[in-house]
């Protein structure tokens, strides 16, 4: 089993597609997502469930189930218990309870709780804070189905913006933020992908392989923030965190050394 580690892109496949596993897995993302749910459709689902395996690969592999509550969930799960899968992705998240029984009947396996609902939304702070979750993901287009709502980056702020809180007042990982749906933009996604880490969101649900690289570069600090952080720290020697020194033009002090720090770390160096 490959442990659960918070993914930056991770790509969904069709469970009933095994011929595209491998390939999703050396496609740059980060974890494979081994879909039961959307993308599969109902007479198709006890193939999926026998085709799911780990052996394609050495990433994380998630498996996303049925809804608690629907018909195949139960069967979703038991066939979970035959895989070492690193983490299960569990849409309609609504009930932390609920959550936590289905997380006793797989020990052990980190939970990414899907949010896609206005009572899942309401519940964030409360299925964040339960011990079997460990990441939060949005679902923004059922959740603007759910409300009635367009989709657009603007009126999911709020929504987002409380995911973002509920993850860091639990102390888990920043959540992923949903899908792209359109396809042939690569611009599109990375522009989607740059408003979510704006926002603090630590990755972005993909839905093709060239989603990955504009999803990824949206992750990666820039050029510009990377001088801008070693310019800092630099700027920084023999101030200690409790002292404060102008770069740019600006005042820097502990919280933006924080940050310039965080940056470099993320750049990998």
């Amino acid at each position: 089993m490959v442990g659960f580690t918070p993914a930056i892109a991770p790509l969904f496949v069709p469970a009933d597609r095994p011929d595209r596993f491998a390939k999703a897995a050396l496609s740059g993302t980060d974890a494979v997502i081994l879909d039961l749910e959307d993308a599969v459709a109902p007479g198709a689902k006890d193939r999926a469930r026998a085709a799911l395996c780990c052996d394609f690969t050495d990433l994380p592999v998630v498996v996303r189930v049925n809804a608690i509550g629907t018909q195949w969930y139960p069967d979703d799960i038991a066939a979970l218990r035959a895989q070492p899968v690193a983490a299960v992705l569990l849409p309609k998240a609504e009930c932390r309870a609920a959550i936590e029984a289905m997380a006793a009947s797989l020990p052990g396996l980190a939970v990414v709780a899907l949010i896609e609902t206005a009572r899942g939304l309401a519940a964030a702070r409360d299925i964040a804070a339960s011990p079997a979750v460990r990441q939060l993901a949005f679902g923004s287009i059922d959740f603007c189905a759910d409300l009635g709502m367009d989709h657009r980056r603007d009126l999911l702020l709020p929504a987002r913006s409380e995911l973002v809180m509920a993850s860091r007042l639990a102390g888990i990982a920043a959540p992923l933020d949903g899908v792209t749906a359109q396809l042939d933009d690569p611009e599109l996604c990375h522009a989607d992908a740059a408003e979510a880490r704006a926002l603090g969101m630590g990755g972005k649900l993909c839905i093709h392989p060239r989603q990955i690289t504009p999803v990824r570069r949206a992750f990666q600090p820039s050029d510009d923030q990377i001088a801008w952080a070693r310019r800092v720290l630099a700027a920084s020697t023999g101030a200690g965190d409790g002292g404060a020194v102008a770069v740019d033009g600006q005042m820097v002090d502990a919280p933006v050394r924080l940050r310039a720090r965080a940056i470099l770390s993320a750049a990998g160096g």
